[in-house]
């Protein structure tokens, strides 16, 4: 996966994030295990994608290989102080 793709990704799964929230605020509906269930997905998923993102660059800048880094697992992604 290339940068570019990284970058459309998370464009997307921002983009359903923010219509999640919206339909939560404007309908009062997303507060059902459901939508909380696909919010916490997408926080993790997003949380990957910007891993990854930020592996590549730093190996890119390092002189290696971006193409060889890959997705980490959400626990080990999740565990990360920001």
């Amino acid at each position: 996966m290339d940068d570019k793709t990284i970058l459309k990704r998370i464009s997307e799964l921002v983009d359903e994030e923010h219509r999640l929230r919206a339909d939560a605020q404007a309908n009062e509906v997303g507060t059902d295990e459901e939508a909380r269930t696909r919010l916490r997905e997408l926080e993790e998923s997003l949380d990957q994608c910007w891993d990854l993102l930020r592996r590549r660059r730093a190996a890119r800048t390092t002189h290696g290989d971006p193409d060889a880094q890959g997705a980490r697992p959400v626990p080990e992604v999740e565990r990360y102080l920001q």
